[in-house]
């Protein structure tokens, strides 16, 4: 039920044309993943999704698991039809979330117990195994295995520690996983150390999955950092996986993550930053609340052809924030998710034309002159 096809590669870089193929349609790679955490992309609805040319979305586990419950999720047919999206979905296996807890968890070899945050009482415990079997009941196109994201900064003794374990929870989420038609990604983790990164790619790779995914980065490191680790890791992949680079970024570490070999991404940043009246334009951040914008008549991106910047001035949006109306999450997100699934799709253009290192040079000039 999943397929991926690289169409072809950049020859001034590692940058790759892709095409990804699951039981809910094709997926052009590289791609940019809105991020629908408890099964909905923040103020919008599935038809404003596929308006704006999202072709596969993310689901958190974690939050699911918590609520409403993968029982309920899986009996309502799964996510596609719990949340009607006809498209394709990606779920996370919770680790981040779970990590992030502090002291709310415990982690032992055989998984990790944590307090609910909704109330930080009640207890659960997570397994690869059972990570693997709520993904499965959530119908998801594709799930990832169980991993620890260890924090920022942590010493090579720890980061070693922790993703010897991953791995070995990563060979029990395979083990664990059924003949559903789901592809499952291994997550590769080692924290700032590349050879660790290029420890982990290889041994994920050793053991086998349908796509290979890097981890724990974007915690905080610098960025030349965070390149570096996907310099480490990208190479010690195999060419005929999709390579899937977790919670970045910035519409500069998309275009960097392109160049380095990378296929897919998600962020909560646009939508994030969109509710918080921050917009993504191609020339830099535009923060709508500025009293410079009270009479401005002008859209958010006179180059953008969204239905915000279509129809509604830079004036009359920044009325609604400050007036505290819903429409301006609902107007900002759809201007910010089309920007960055418009990005990638001006990315996968340039690398069928094989142009694709003057697009960046472009792109990042562009951007540089925020206003």
């Amino acid at each position: 039920m999943f397929n991926f096809s690289l169409i072809k590669k950049d020859p001034a870089s590692a940058a790759r044309l892709g095409k990804m193929t699951t039981s809910h349609g094709e997926v052009n790679t590289p791609v940019f993943m809105p991020v629908g955490t408890q099964a909905t992309v923040k103020t919008l609805s599935p038809e404003d999704l596929k308006g704006i040319g999202a072709e596969i979305i993310l689901s958190n586990t974690y939050h699911l698991f918590l609520r409403p419950g993968h029982e309920l999720i899986r009996d309502f047919g799964g996510l596609h039809r719990f949340m009607g999206w006809k498209g394709s979905v990606l779920t996370d296996s919770g680790g981040f979330q779970v990590f992030s807890l502090a002291d709310l968890r415990k982690i032992t070899e055989e998984g990790v117990t944590f307090q609910s945050h909704l109330d930080g009482g009640a207890k659960h415990f997570i397994t690869p195994e059972s990570a693997v079997d709520i993904q499965e009941a959530l119908g998801a196109d594709i799930i990832m295995t169980f991993d620890e994201c260890i924090p920022y900064p942590a010493t090579r003794d720890y980061a070693d520690e922790s993703l010897q374990r991953t791995l070995r929870w990563a060979k029990r989420c395979r083990d664990a996983r059924k003949e559903t038609g789901q592809a499952l990604f291994g997550i590769t983790q080692g924290g700032m150390y590349p050879d660790l990164r290029r420890t982990a790619a290889e041994a994920l790779v050793d053991i086998g999955f349908d796509g290979y995914a890097i981890g724990g980065l974007s915690v905080g490191e610098t960025k030349p950092v965070m390149y570096e680790m996907i310099e480490a890791s990208t190479p010690c992949l195999p060419e005929d996986k999709p390579r899937y680079l977790m919670g970045v970024g910035t519409p500069e570490d998309l275009v960097e993550g392109v160049e380095r070999g990378i296929d897919m991404f998600d962020c909560v940043m646009p939508t994030r930053n969109a509710r918080n009246g921050t917009f993504f334009t191609s020339f830099g951040k535009l923060a709508i609340k500025n009293a410079r914008y009270e009479r401005d008549p002008g859209p958010i991106d006179p180059e953008c052809r969204c239905h915000t910047c279509l129809n509604f001035s830079r004036a009359y949006l920044r009325h609604l924030f400050n007036a505290g109306e819903v429409l301006a999450l609902r107007l900002g997100t759809i201007h910010n998710l089309f920007f960055y699934l418009t990005l990638m799709q001006r990315i996968r253009k340039s690398l069928a034309a094989g142009t694709f290192k003057q697009f960046k040079k472009e792109f990042l000039l562009k951007r540089s002159a925020e206003e």
